[in-house]
C-alpha cells in the first residue's frame, strides 16, 4: 500500500506515521515477523508496534530498525551534506566553522543631534 505524503507541508505526526507505515510494509514484504525484526534490531516488539502505528519512538530505535532492515544507506539521504563550499573554505582560511553567528541587527547610524538634551 502506497502512502503519498508531502514532507514539506506535512505535520511531524503525519511524517512519523508515514515513515512507520513504510517500515512496516518493508518488513512485511520481506516476510519478517515483528519478533524477528525486534530481536535483530535490539528493540522490543511493542516498539515496532508503536512505530508501525505511527506513534513516536526514539531516534535510536528508528535507526536500529533501519539498520536491521538493511536500510542504513538511506539514512544519509535524510540530511544534506553540510560540506563547506570552496569559496567559504578560502574565506575561512581552510578552517571549519565552529559556531553559527546570530542574525545581525540593523544599526542606524548615529549622528550629532540625535540624542535628547539632558541639560
Amino acid at each position: 500500500m502506497k502512502h503519498k505524503i508531502d514532507f514539506n507541508t506535512a505535520s511531524s505526526e503525519a511524517i512519523i506515521d508515514a515513515l512507520g507505515r513504510r517500515l512496516d510494509e518493508i518488513r512485511l514484504s520481506r516476510n519478517i515477523s515483528q519478533v524477528q525484526l525486534a530481536e535483530e534490531a535490539g528493540v522490543s516488539r511493542s516498539t515496532l508496534t508503536r512505530l508501525a502505528d505511527g506513534q513516536p519512538v526514539s531516534l535510536d530505535s528508528f535507526v536500529r530498525v533501519m539498520q536491521a532492515l538493511r536500510l542504513a544507506d538511506h539514512l544519509a539521504a535524510m540530511l544534506p551534506d553540510p560540506a563547506i563550499r570552496p569559496v567559504d573554505r578560502v574565506r575561512l582560511q581552510g578552517s571549519e566553522r565552529q559556531r553559527a553567528s546570530g542574525k545581525r541587527q540593523d544599526t542606524a547610524e548615529w549622528a550629532w543631534g540625535d540624542q535628547e538634551d539632558n541639560v
